[in-house]
């Protein structure tokens, strides 16, 4: 099959260079192009750099994981956090910025909602997870239950659609 689309390339292309010479010897043109009709994509080899950096960060992501086990292993089962309720709203405020973000970019046609909406995505699954996970059990933990499946989760499912619907038309 990939020999015959091949071969129609080629008597395709052959059948343009033709009618191009033709109009090369007419009056009023002084040069033929010859425009290929189909060209192969071939993604771009990443440069230098960034190829270093990708690899740095998969060294990074190897190295934490022995760091997983002594956190696992050594944290206490409860804790006290000093400035507790500055985290939350900190997190709940980014998590508006986001979603302000991502939609303002989105309506005006921006290409750049992606990155928005992929950061918010992450945002509000993070904010779900330790929502559920540091919820008091009883009311606190069917509150943060709640709120994970009735906002967080769906809005970050929404936001993940909305960037890899940009990505991939964008690609």
């Amino acid at each position: 099959m990939k020999g015959r689309a091949g071969g129609e390339r080629e008597k395709t292309m052959r059948q343009l260079a033709f009618g191009n010479d033709e109009l090369a010897g007419a009056e009023g043109f002084d040069r033929a192009e010859v425009i290929p009709l189909h060209e192969e994509a071939q993604e771009p080899r990443p440069a230098r750099g960034v190829r270093r950096t990708g690899w740095l960060l998969v060294a990074c992501g190897l190295a934490l994981l022995p760091w997983l086990y002594v956190l696992a292993t050594g944290l206490p089962a409860t804790a006290t956090a000093a400035h507790w309720p500055v985290a939350w709203v900190g997190l709940d405020t980014l998590e508006a910025l986001g979603l302000i973000a991502t939609g303002l970019l989105a309506a005006r046609g921006d290409r750049r909602h992606a990155l928005a909406a992929a950061a918010t995505a992450t945002l509000l699954v993070v904010d779900a997870w330790f929502d559920t996970t540091t919820a008091a059990p009883g009311g606190d933990f069917a509150t943060a239950v709640a709120m994970a499946l009735g906002a967080e989760l769906p809005l970050a499912a929404l936001c993940g659609r909305l960037a890899l619907r940009a990505l991939s038309r964008h690609a």
